[in-house]
């Protein structure tokens, strides 16, 4: 495989340049030295601002791109193995390497990586991590799925130090590529049956990222699950456990919610009380994320008063539990990017801490696979709110075989005594929320897509 060095600056290509997590490992390398080039199927303002910033990006894939001054190509999973680029690079000899390759080796050139991974709560847990690490003035380099205000609004930031931190994403196994200085296993979910089959590959993917971790590095992670001793057995890094019960060696005790739904609780190390902490994320999911934010700071000598200020001051990424805005009839606008049944659930949960009027949600399935594999637990979530709205099933990556279908979870939802609608499409959905939610409402856009424009769309009007 190709090894990256920041000793020796090469050309790289990237194909799919456009996208949030390919232009911002351009921006790393770019602002090593290397030399950046790149192309996409339409421009878009991230690759504007590659432009901009002197990268030269062709709005077409044609082998004519690749030029023998190339010394390395880069590309994502949605690139077809006979796309031009791609055969032509292979041709000429050049090497190759995926997104998650390519992110294995940028880490490999930073003495303390530190990766996130779980089924939920990477970005948000990145988030905190990137907070800490600024409020420590460790200048990292940080790579996050999603935008993030502290870093102006962007997934990435390019560091001057021996700090990086980065989501570590399980789909397809991605992770695998990663040699962490810290490895963070928030929980192991079912998701993504599409490509693992079932919760027991899912859980042997994780073992075999923790077995990534450095042996003089530290795995953190949930000790409240399921499959702890599975991933942590025969490891030779060192391992901490968090959570909320007694067992773990970092420890959220009395958790309570703000009115606002943020959360703050009492620090226990080893069954002994530290300090109170308070967070300006929500829920008790939250509280249980920045634990590990906690163990990672503190294993990397970082004092506990930057910590507590970094946790204070980070509101996570955008679209986590994101306040839009207010409609004129006075129905409170959230935006949230929860689309599994657990984070569905954690999000209701603290919507429902905090309410004043009714809960409205409305919800858009990503993937046929999904919905299928999943029916009954989405059904059991959404039934939380006061009303649960569904739009169509918005799909990249399948085929619409016909067998499901958004439909089904509001039949489930209301045969197990909750009140749905299904409603399909933007406008019928918009209409809706305008002739039925009212003064001190809240309404709540959740899918990992683009339901989030009903609510901008609301707010405009």
């Amino acid at each position: 495989m190709f090894q990256v060095d920041f000793n020796k600056p090469c050309h790289v290509h990237f194909m799919g340049i456009g996208g949030i997590s390919m232009s911002g490992l351009a921006q790393v390398l770019l602002n090593a030295g290397f030399t950046i080039s790149g192309s996409d199927i339409m421009p878009s303002e991230t690759a504007s601002l590659l432009s901009n910033a002197g990268i030269n990006v062709i709005y077409k894939q044609v082998k004519e791109n690749i030029t023998p001054d190339i010394d390395l190509l880069v590309y994502t999973a949605a690139i077809s193995q006979d796309n031009e680029e791609l055969a032509e690079a292979r041709r000429l000899g050049i090497p190759t390497l995926t997104r998650a390759e390519l992110l294995g080796e940028i880490m490999a050139n930073y003495k303390y990586g530190i990766a996130v991974a779980g089924t939920h709560g990477k970005t948000t847990t990145t988030a905190m991590m990137s907070h800490i690490l600024l409020q420590a003035e460790k200048d990292p380099t940080i790579s996050i799925g999603g935008l993030l205000d502290a870093i102006d609004n962007s997934n990435i930031r390019v560091g001057n130090s021996d700090y990086f931190v980065t989501e570590a994403c399980e789909y397809t196994n991605s992770y695998h590529s990663l040699t962490p200085f810290v490895s963070i296993i928030l929980n192991v979910d079912a998701d993504h049956l599409d490509f693992f089959g079932n919760i027991e590959n899912i859980a042997e993917s994780f073992t075999v990222f923790a077995k990534k971790t450095a042996k003089d590095g530290l795995l953190i992670i949930n000790g409240d699950m399921k499959y702890y001793d599975q991933i942590t057995e025969g490891l030779e890094c060192n391992i901490v456990s968090f959570g909320f019960n007694d067992n773990n060696k970092y420890q959220a005790r009395n958790v309570v919610l703000s009115d606002e739904g943020c959360a703050s609780y009492d620090l226990y190390v080893d069954g002994k009380y530290v300090d109170h902490i308070s967070l300006l994320s929500t829920g008790e999911h939250n509280a249980m994320n920045s634990l590990s934010a906690i163990a990672a700071a503190d294993f990397l000598g970082i004092s506990l008063s930057d910590t507590k200020t970094g946790l204070l001051h980070c509101s996570s990424a955008k679209r986590r539990f994101e306040y839009k805005g207010r409609m004129k009839n006075g129905t409170v606008i959230i935006d949230d990017y929860a689309h599994h049944p657990t984070e569905i659930a954690a999000t209701i949960k603290v919507a429902n801490s905090i309410k004043k009027g009714k809960l409205y949600v409305v919800f858009q399935a990503h993937t046929f696979s999904r919905v299928h594999d999943l029916l009954d637990e989405f059904a059991d979530a959404l039934s939380g709110a006061d009303c649960a709205l569904l739009a169509d099933i918005f799909n990249d990556r399948e085929i619409d075989t016909g067998l499901v279908s958004a439909k089904q979870i509001t039949d489930k939802i209301n045969e197990n005594g909750g009140n749905s609608v299904y409603l399909g499409d933007f406008e019928s959905i918009e209409n809706f929320v305008k002739n039925n939610c009212s003064q001190n409402d809240m309404f709540i856009t959740l899918g990992s897509k683009n339901i989030g424009i009903v609510g901008e769309h609301l707010l405009e009007e």
